[in-house]
């Protein structure tokens, strides 16, 4: 097939005829991104009513030592689920950027990391991180226990709560470990062990209900997706819907610019973890990445494989067992995804990059990029990404921003 030069201002019968078969093929793969898989360690993934309830918990700042950090704090509806910052700041200053929750359900694991294998175990943590909503599981539970409105959608999805009025066995805070507060720790510690699994068969009920609301935030439907769907069905006036730079950008995408080695799919990702070679910013402490993050999920006793997951065998259990040695990984990161690219800067998972355009000239430099310290072993994915020109950048750019996706309905981005 005869692939016609990609002109401002030309008209043709059919975009079709702009790309190679092979070129078809790779686009179509992108396109539609469908429905979000199941997910069996949740039982309630699906419920409105959790989705509800887990809607309630996660603008609720009440939730934080000081009643000022809510979940929505860091994942802003505003931002695309993020909030547009180089790095996370809540009660402290982390050291990630804040990954957006938008299509977060297709994938196999959360945050940068991939330290939690469900949404439902990534929403707990950052209630009992330090830095993040720094309070502990207990003191959540008692504010469902006595706000009418959470313990009644508590009850409608999930039954009782544990009988949290007797203070002498379920006392105001307690937290296992030492991360956060002596004090906590020694309440936890002085709990019956019946007791200790009833707080924490509930603790797991509020990730799962807001788990089951952030399935919700799903986008697809975006300009790209659309003219997508014009070039299967040749409608013309759907394939006018994208500029001609961006058609440029997107025969770059799936062939000479070779981002599809990583972004690939409907998400626009492989969902692995890949080491760029990022060079530590000044003063910045290294950061272990994806090897820290197989040893803390394999030891969080609320992963898929665990004692609250309502699907500890089968497919979570696998993918526990077969994960590569945490050295192996040193420095790795995961691809995000690319849907709503342009709409979530800052870049990379430190946020150095305050622009789309920074991103690909750190691609174009390939090994150069990496001079400086690195952590762990880089890969060579970035040398084989050739040297762009501006023109192709700029078109690449212009593919991105197709990418988004339309607004969530308002009834998803407030309280109930």
């Amino acid at each position: 097939m005869a692939v016609l030069p990609l002109c401002e201002g030309a008209v043709r019968a059919d975009d079709r005829a702009l790309y190679t078969p092979e070129e078809l093929t790779a686009i179509y793969g992108h396109s539609p991104p469908g429905s979000p898989p199941p997910d069996p360690t949740d039982a309630v993934a699906d419920s409105p009513a959790a989705a509800r309830l887990g809607r309630m918990l996660f603008f609720d700042p009440r939730l934080s030592d000081d009643g000022r950090v809510a979940c929505s704090t860091c994942h802003q509806p505003a931002h695309a689920f993020t909030d547009g910052r180089r790095v996370a700041v809540a009660l402290g200053t982390g050291t990630r950027n804040t990954p957006t929750l938008l299509n977060e359900p297709f994938g196999s694991w959360s945050f940068w990391d991939g330290r939690a294998d469900s949404q439902w175990s990534q929403a707990l943590q950052p209630l009992e991180n330090p830095r993040e909503a720094g309070t502990d599981r207990l003191h959540i539970l008692h504010l469902v226990r006595d706000d009418p409105p959470l313990r009644d959608a508590y009850r409608a999805v999930f039954g009782a709560l544990p009988p949290l009025e007797d203070a002498t066995r379920f006392p105001p805070h307690a937290l296992p470990g030492a991360a956060l507060n002596t004090a906590w720790n020694a309440a936890w510690s002085g709990m019956a062990q019946a007791d200790r699994e009833a707080v924490n068969r509930a603790w797991s009920n509020l990730g799962k209900a807001i788990e089951a609301y952030e399935r919700l935030l799903v986008g697809g439907n975006s300009a790209f997706d659309r003219y997508v769907g014009g070039l299967k069905s040749g409608d013309a006036a759907a394939q006018a819907g994208i500029s001609a730079a961006a058609k440029r950008g997107l025969r770059l995408f799936v062939g000479a610019a070779r981002c599809e080695l990583c972004h690939a799919g409907p998400l626009f990702t492989d969902g692995q973890f890949h080491n760029l070679g990022l060079p530590l910013l000044s003063g910045e402490a290294a950061d272990a990445g994806r090897d820290a993050g197989i040893r803390q999920v394999r030891d969080d006793p609320f992963n898929g494989a665990g004692a609250f997951s309502d699907a500890p065998v089968g497919e979570a259990r696998d993918s526990l067992r077969y994960l590569p040695e945490p050295h192996l990984m040193l420095g790795a990161f995961k691809t995000p995804s690319l849907r709503n690219v342009a709409l979530t800067p800052p870049y990379m998972h430190d946020g150095r990059f305050a622009a789309l355009e920074q991103v690909l000239d750190f691609y174009a430099r390939g090994r150069a990029s990496s001079r400086g310290r690195v952590v762990g072993a880089r890969e060579r994915t970035a040398d084989i990404i050739p040297r762009l020109g501006e023109g192709q950048k700029r078109d690449l750019i212009a593919f991105l921003q197709t990418l988004n996706s339309p607004p969530l309905p308002a009834e998803l981005t407030g309280p109930p």
